[in-house]
């Protein structure tokens, strides 16, 4: 049965999803953008039925209770703080982590920078940061696929835009593949009071002070075939990043909306990779 939680912290209370016994083997998961945690409701309850503690928080800016107004406020060192806040908060010394689009991100960085936090790595759509990084640089393909970036980072022009017309170009984002309910949720939610503008200030906060180094965590990286956002330069690219166990699994016929469109096959293979890390 899924749980309700709210996890305080030093920078605030994260509304959570939760599932399975409290003893359980830790597993915390992270959404990107324009979702929330209920992105990852159907592999939590999966998790928690087979004896993991599954916890996926709304992260920074998407918690109300932790939804600073400046851009500044949402740079990398302060997410990947936030999920070490969460696992104190939670009392887990060790867990595994999973991440999808910018949850992804945080992941990956998270396990660059406390390796000694993580006992396994999931990432689903989101490559090695400076796999991205390199593919933004030499990959057209890549480069065309991230123009929107320059976009979103338009205030308030991006919120306006998203919004208007009953929200039409957010929820156009999800391209069908998500849950019309779920969307529907999803944009009540952005429609509060500052909600989008703090989601977007991801994007604003300006990149990372260093490049992203290797991970010795095992990596497990699932790559939508069909993602119109992250190709498959930086997908293949991603390895040379990865320092301890890795697999790669191409997800085929699938969008960047992994998670949600293809639920049973993400548990799966989160399952699996649990199972081989112990």
């Amino acid at each position: 049965m899924t749980e309700y939680l709210s996890i305080d912290t030093p920078a605030g209370s994260f509304d959570a999803i939760a599932a399975g016994p409290e003893d359980g083997r830790p597993v915390l998961l992270l959404h990107g953008f324009p979702e929330a945690a209920i992105a990852w409701r159907y592999q939590v309850a999966v998790l928690g039925e087979r004896g993991f503690r599954a916890v996926a928080p709304d992260q920074r800016g998407y918690s109300p209770g932790v939804r600073p107004e400046r851009p500044a406020d949402y740079a990398i060192g302060d997410l990947v703080g936030d999920v070490l806040a969460i696992a104190d908060a939670l009392g887990w010394n060790t867990f595994d982590l999973a991440g999808h689009d910018w949850g992804g991100t945080v992941a990956w960085w998270t396990a660059v920078e406390h390796p000694e936090r993580l006992r396994s790595l999931t990432v689903v759509a989101t490559p090695h940061p400076a796999a991205l990084g390199e593919a933004l640089r030499t990959d057209e393909e890549q480069q065309a696929m991230s123009r929107y970036l320059t976009e979103w980072r338009q205030t308030p022009a991006t919120e306006n835009a998203m919004l208007k017309d009953g929200a039409r170009a957010l929820r156009g984002l999800y391209g069908g593949a998500v849950p019309r309910d779920v969307v529907d949720e999803y944009v009540q939610r952005f429609q509060e009071p500052g909600a989008l503008t703090a989601a977007l200030n991801w994007y604003r906060s300006g990149r990372p002070p260093a490049a992203a180094g290797t991970v010795e965590t095992p990596v497990l990286y699932l790559w939508p075939t069909d993602d119109v956002a992250l190709g498959s330069v930086a997908a293949f690219g991603t390895e040379r990043h990865c320092t301890g166990r890795y697999r790669f699994e191409m997800l085929e016929d699938v969008t960047h909306w992994a998670v949600e469109q293809a639920p049973e096959t993400v548990a799966g293979l989160l399952l699996e990779h649990l199972a081989a890390t112990r």
